[in-house]
């Protein structure tokens, strides 16, 4: 009995000491294995109907139709195009937390002047990208691209243009546009009437309602107008015509020298473990190599944009010096 005894206690100590030293159960360890996710929240920092809305709802579904999450559901939090949302991200206390973002929010932390910068959270990947598209309404007198920014440049502020938020990739496009046209950063000011707006459903509204004379955003958010002939596209901004719109010049077709892609892709919040960020990039880049993925980004026309981790910190560095800059020659900021 007494040999018994010890032998049961050895065993019970021998579990106690493994159990200790697991690291899928031990806290500190920072393992992959602990953060594992099957849960994760998706914020949208702008309102439904944009590139972000449909880019974070379409990660939603993918994620859980394809077992790689149960569940991802998708908060919207507009405004200051998408600072609110940054503000938001940066007080978030759950590390399986992802934030739609893009070349929108870059321009929109420098116009304005947000506390909460981007470089401060935890870059996951870069996602997409896709081309901008400039529409007019289907009755519109301009023909031409060029008719357009001549007008722009004769008549300034009699001429209105919608699009994303202020700074954003389509107020960008605008202004090197009549950059282009020969103005420089304080006439681009001058000259220019954009009407910013928070989601893109807002834009289609401006432009159906002939609310305003013409619209920029990605392709994306105006196809199905296109299609449907309530929209006409003058130009696209890829180097190539577009996909989905191949009958489309390019801006540079049309005589302007600029070719300008609208990025996507998730942030999550700042100071996470080593183990969270690994478990993101790693359900990310899972979403990314599935087929129901690529059938999205083809039926969206999106281009694959994949760049996760370190990669895509140092290129979000990069794109922030780049957007201030051309920010500064076009006179959007100071």
């Amino acid at each position: 009995m007494r040999r018994l005894a010890l032998v049961m206690v050895a065993a019970a100590t021998a579990v106690t000491l493994a159990s200790c030293s697991s690291p899928a159960t031990d806290p500190g360890s920072g393992s992959a294995e602990g953060s594992e996710i099957t849960d994760l929240q998706i914020i949208v920092p702008a309102e439904p109907g944009g590139g972000w809305d449909q880019t974070g709802r379409t990660m939603s579904e993918t994620l859980t139709s394809e077992g790689l999450v149960d569940s991802a559901p998708v908060t919207n939090i507009g405004g200051a195009g998408g600072t609110v949302g940054l503000a938001s991200l940066a007080n978030e206390k759950d590390p399986h937390t992802l934030m739609v973002t893009g070349l929108v929010m870059v321009g929109a932390v420098e116009t304005n002047a947000a506390q909460n910068r981007m470089e401060d959270t935890t870059p996951i990947a870069r996602l997409t990208e896709e081309a901008l598209v400039v529409v007019v309404p289907e009755d519109s007198k301009y023909e031409t691209l060029e008719d357009l920014v001549d007008d722009i440049v004769e008549n300034g502020q009699d001429v209105t243009i919608t699009g994303g938020s202020a700074g954003g990739a389509d107020h960008i496009l605008a202004g090197l546009l009549l950059e282009e046209a020969g103005l420089s950063g304080s006439e681009i000011a001058s000259s220019l009437n954009y009407i910013p707006n928070s989601g893109g459903g807002e834009a289609v509204n401006l432009i159906l309602g002939n609310n305003a004379a013409a619209g920029i955003s990605g392709i994306g958010e105006f196809v199905e107008h296109i299609d449907a002939g309530t929209m006409r596209a003058l130009a696209v901004s890829s180097a190539e015509p577009a996909e989905n719109l191949p009958d489309v010049p390019t801006i540079a077709d049309e005589g302007y020298d600029i070719t300008l892609t609208n990025w996507r892709g998730v942030l999550a919040p700042t100071d996470i473990s080593d183990a969270d960020r690994d478990a993101l990039i790693e359900v990310v880049t899972e979403l990314q190599e599935s087929d129901a993925w690529t059938e999205q980004l083809e039926t969206r026309g999106w281009a694959d944009a994949f760049l996760t981790g370190d990669e895509f910190a140092s290129f979000l560095d990069e794109n922030v010096a780049e957007v201030t800059t051309t920010l500064k020659n076009i006179g959007l900021v100071d």
